[in-house]
This record gives C-alpha cells, sequence and structure tokens, in this order.
C-alpha cells in the first residue's frame, strides 16, 4: 500500500517532533513536509511533494491556521485537514469547519486516536473530539433535520442524542429502550439522511446540512 502523504504544521518544537517521529514509525504515512509555520508549510509546498492530509495547529506565528485554510482550499482542494489544537471554543472549531477542516481533535488527544481521525477522513469521514462535537452542536444547536417527515418521532429523538454528543447506551437510558433497538434506530436514520458514521452526522449537523 502507498504511505498517506501527511504534512504537519505544528510551532511547538516539542509537539511536532513528537508527532513527526510518532507518524514516521506509522506504515500508513509518509511525512512529506513538516513545518513550524503556515509561511513555512507554503514556502516548502510543491507539485513533487503535495500532502494528502493535514494536520494542522491554529495557534501559529504570523498567518494562524484558521487564516492558512484558504491557501491551503486553493493549492490542495483534494487534501483532507485535522485540526490539532487546544483551542476548543465554539466559534474558533465552526470557523475551521466552513473553511474545510474534517476533523478538530484536542492536543491532549491520543497519538493513537489522533492516527484514527487521519485514517477516518482519508476514507471520507469525519473526526471530532468527543467534547469539541458536544460543544459546537450545542453553541450552534442546529435543528435536526431539516426533512422531518423522513424520520419517525423515535428516529428523531435518537436523532437528537447522536447531535447531544451521546453514545447508544446513553441514548437507550435517556430513552428508556434496549441498546439493540437504539442501534436499529441508528440504522434507520444513517440510510434515510445517507450519512455512513457517526462522525459524518455530527459534521453534516455542524454545518446545518441536515
Amino acid at each position: 500500500m502507498t504511505p498517506i502523504r501527511l504534512a504537519i504544521i505544528e510551532d511547538d518544537p516539542e509537539v511536532r517532533q513528537m508527532l513527526h517521529q510518532y507518524f514516521g514509525r506509522q506504515p500508513e504515512f509518509a511525512c512529506v513536509i513538516i513545518a513550524d509555520s503556515a509561511e513555512a508549510f507554503l514556502a516548502e509546498l510543491t507539485d513533487a511533494i503535495a500532502p494528502q492530509v493535514l494536520l494542522l495547529d491554529l495557534g501559529l506565528p504570523g498567518m494562524s491556521g484558521l487564516e492558512m485554510l484558504p491557501f491551503v482550499r486553493r493549492r490542495l482542494p483534494d487534501a483532507e485537514i485535522v485540526i490539532q489544537t487546544a483551542f476548543d471554543d465554539a466559534d474558533r472549531i465552526y470557523q475551521a469547519l466552513c473553511g474545510g477542516a474534517s476533523g478538530y481533535v484536542l492536543k491532549n488527544t491520543a497519538l493513537d486516536q489522533i492516527k484514527t481521525a487521519l485514517l477516518e477522513v482519508m476514507n471520507g469521514g469525519a473526526f471530532f473530539s468527543r467534547s469539541v462535537a458536544r460543544r459546537v452542536l450545542h453553541h450552534f444547536k442546529p435543528t435536526p433535520t431539516a426533512q422531518p417527515t423522513l424520520l419517525s418521532e423515535r428516529e428523531h429523538q435518537v436523532l437528537l442524542g447522536i447531535v447531544d454528543g451521546l453514545s447508544d447506551k446513553q441514548i437507550s437510558t435517556r430513552l428508556d429502550v434496549a441498546n439493540a433497538t437504539v442501534r436499529t434506530h441508528v440504522r434507520n436514520i444513517y440510510r434515510k439522511l445517507q450519512v455512513s458514521s457517526r462522525n459524518e452526522l455530527i459534521s453534516r449537523a455542524a454545518r446545518g446540512q441536515l
């Protein structure tokens, strides 16, 4: 399998080295650009080493990660972007989503979970730390679906639980139904709303696309 070309843009030298060392040992990835700023990344970027996925810090010196997103979208329209940052305020998260990020993880996220996030977005999904998903969805509380007639009343209740960041078990407790019943409703919601994962559902809800 050809390794996924990864770029890491992180200004903290210890974090940058840790990420570089970890992903350098992962056979699924090839670290093609390691940069300490947006400007350094853009200066190093060429067609020959164009990354397929970026792990991007927001609090960069000079051009911020948020300011960098439009440049990435123009230069690398097919690349996926996962934000890794200490910032978890809803406004910044929402701006990153609107700027084209497919994932958003906090800096206390375990390395194996960051790897999962990168693989998830490369497979067409989305990935958010649970606390991040809950924060943005509560702040921008979306209408759970623009097509309410597609879902039954119970499916609608399960969908509310999903966008609230609850697990299947927590939803079953909230609704006082069996776990298996919740899983059936979740499958029906995925089918009716044409999504393939919880993260995709949360991502679309955060963008107001349901």
